[in-house]
């Protein structure tokens, strides 16, 4: 397990992972509260409006995704985050301050949501693509993993502290602690040590530097295999704050502290997956559809429980399969992309995982409310099931995945692509 923790050497990084994981538990805080928001005191039970707040969300990661890659790519990213961070920060206040005031209505979390988005969008990219600065190629895939422990253990703080306090006070003073937490990121980027910094070369500004990121992507077959995969998680399966809101609500008839702790459990699974991520030097393709098998079939058995109790027991392992797939996706591409091209692609990557969340959300919501909660975590099994399928088929027609009997034992042989398996193709 030492080895799980070994970008932790670099000043740098533990700086930065430490502001993190602070201003991370006062985003899921907001979520969490946020959600409660819309869904008990905004509207009567509607898991629609839950799922139209987060497509306003995320919608922009896909509108915005010619900018936020040139951005990341071309831009300097401390000053970049240091622009991001301390808007999002800024947004968490002033929807703070109307909450507190008796002021807020569904569209003004409409609208803080959009907002939010639209600079979440550039933020994303630059975060992503500025571990490999902080901690250099040799422990990237170990950072880009223990970045998704933090963003997953402070998910098992956040909502349970959410809860509590939603049951004894306005949400409004969620908000503001949220706000609060953006202090330490900033502090945090002022206190990096810029000539430890790991350089890197940036690609000179030239017409048509903003299309090609789609243009590499669309001549790696192997990497559109991959974003496909995610495509369908993303758009159908990564809906947990309407899943679990309306399991509690509708299902349990449960309140906003069994919501939290609901959404801790599942952070649990995923920090064990984030951490069971960061212990592989470098992940396969296969690694990812056994992770999408795993995270549908899970999704299966949440649905099919029948006390809060074991809903919640599943939704530490779908937690933990949900997080080894993002994990390792996001470590797959970091690794196999071109540094040059990386800012634009890790852009994409987030635009498709979140991008396609304006479709999937709105009908994950009206599912739960038509024909309930439990059918809408069954879009998401498929989505699973339909990935792990998207994962084989390039296996068989680009891999050569051959199936043999061999000493009476049913063996399986894969030929893996040159671009994703580094210099030696061939492994069985």
């Amino acid at each position: 397990m030492l080895g799980a923790f070994r970008s932790l050497r670099n000043y740098n990084y533990r700086v930065w992972a430490a502001g993190g994981l602070v201003s991370n538990v006062g985003t899921w805080m907001q979520r969490t509260a946020q959600d409660w928001l819309v869904l008990t005191e905004l509207t009567e039970k509607n898991a629609t409006a839950v799922g139209i707040v987060m497509a306003l969300q995320f919608g922009p990661q896909l509108v915005l995704l010619p900018l936020t890659g040139y951005a990341a790519d071309h831009f300097d990213r401390r000053k970049l985050l240091f622009a991001t961070q301390g808007l999002i920060g800024a947004l968490a206040l002033g929807l703070g301050l109307l909450t507190l005031a008796g002021w807020v209505k569904l569209w003004h979390v409409y609208v803080f949501a959009g907002l939010l988005g639209a600079v979440a969008a550039f933020d994303a990219p630059a975060r992503q693509t500025f571990v490999s600065e902080l901690a250099g190629e040799e422990d990237l895939s170990n950072a880009v993993a223990l970045n998704s422990t933090s963003f997953n253990a402070a998910r098992m703080i956040g909502p349970a502290v959410a809860g509590a306090m939603l049951a004894t006070m306005s949400s409004g003073w969620v908000f503001l602690l949220n706000a609060l937490s953006y202090v330490a990121v900033l502090v945090s980027l002022c206190m990096l040590r810029p000539r430890e910094l790991h350089p890197r070369l940036r690609p000179e500004r030239r017409p048509g530097a903003l299309m090609e990121g789609f243009r590499y992507v669309w001549q790696r077959r192997d990497l559109r295999a991959v974003l496909l995969m995610l495509f369908l998680i993303g758009t159908f399966g990564l809906n947990f704050p309407i899943f679990i809101s309306a399991m509690v609500v509708k299902a349990f008839h449960g309140e906003a502290d069994q919501y939290g702790l609901l959404t801790s459990l599942m952070a649990a699974g995923s920090v064990a997956g984030a951490l069971f991520a960061a212990q592989q030097a470098r992940p396969r393709l296969g690694y990812l559809i056994g992770a999408a098998l795993g995270f549908g079939v899970g999704c299966v058995f949440a649905a099919s429980m029948a006390t809060y109790v074991w809903f919640g027991v599943m939704l530490v392992a779908v937690g933990m399969a949900a997080q080894m797939y993002t994990t390792s996706t996001n470590s797959l591409v970091q690794l196999s992309t071109d540094p040059a091209m990386r800012g634009r692609v890790i852009a994409i990557q987030f635009a498709i995982a979140l991008g396609g969340t304006p479709i999937g959300a709105p009908l994950v919501g009206w599912v739960a409310d038509t024909l309930g909660p439990r059918w809408s975590l069954g879009l998401g099994a498929l989505s699973g099931i339909a990935a792990a399928a998207v994962g084989i088929r390039y296996l068989v027609r680009y891999r050569q995945l051959r199936m043999f009997v061999e000493d009476g034992r049913l063996r399986f042989s894969i030929s893996l692509a040159p671009e994703m398996s580094g210099p030696s193709p061939e492994r069985t």
